[in-house]
């Protein structure tokens, strides 16, 4: 019975990322935003509930991965779908290229197959982890539903196709991206990630409901930036 707990809350991610769908294609992002919540929250809690109860499995493992697809595979697509199909509509242009926003999915599906089999991604990231990209997707929706700071470039299909592009290609590049994962407290190891605490809660303050993209940008900004000076340093 231990054993089934972290999966039972694995379980919980994958059905709010599921009721989440239901609302993004009624465009109740209120209710979409609290299912999505959840699903976080659920992934989160799985992993630290398995270490504490000291329990670990192959099958918890697939089911995380599986209940990730949904919650930062397919919701972020079909979040970026309507704001495309949004955008297309209000400039005449093809409403079909809506259906663009889903290669966030289908790159999120291949980005966590690589991560299952990728020894290397334990302590750091290698291309953008899917959390990250609904994050800024969520971002997005932030900035168009509630008019925010930059809501007039997400007017432009172009700018929106691009940025699904672009987030569809980090998910599986070659960049290096750090944890946010603490061992300790102390800055010597951890002074990337204190400084981007600190420039988060900066932007946090600042732009609020707007800051989600801009922190994530940040995020790849710094991991590209520490890396090189870390690979000259050695």
């Amino acid at each position: 019975m231990k054993q089934s707990i972290p999966n039972i809350i694995t379980l919980v991610n994958a059905f709010a990322g599921s009721i989440a769908l239901v609302f993004i294609f009624q465009q109740n992002w209120s209710a979409a935003l609290f299912c999505i919540a959840v699903g976080l929250v659920a992934d989160f809690l799985d992993g630290a509930v398995a270490r504490a109860l000291g329990v670990s499995s192959e099958l918890g493992k697939q089911l995380d991965s599986l209940a990730d697809m949904i919650t930062f595979g397919v919701v972020p697509g079909a979040i970026m779908h309507q704001l495309l199909l949004k955008q297309l509509i209000a400039t005449n242009w093809n409403s079909h290229l809506a259906f663009l926003g889903f290669l966030i999915t289908v790159f999120a599906c291949l980005r966590l197959a690589r991560f299952n089999l990728d020894t290397r991604q334990t302590d750091s990231f290698i291309g953008l982890p899917t959390p990250a990209c609904t994050f800024f997707i969520i971002g997005l929706l932030l900035i168009d539903w509630q008019q925010l700071v930059g809501a007039s470039l997400l007017k432009e299909p172009l700018v929106l196709l691009g940025l699904t592009g672009l987030l569809s290609w980090l998910m599986v590049s070659p960049i290096p991206l750090f944890s946010l994962k603490f061992k300790n407290f102390k800055w010597n190891g951890n002074a990337i990630r204190f400084v981007f605490l600190g420039l988060a809660l900066g932007l946090i303050i600042f732009l609020k409901a707007a800051a989600l993209v801009p922190i994530i940008g940040v995020y790849v900004l710094l991991s590209v930036v520490y890396n090189q000076f870390y690979s000259v340093g050695n």
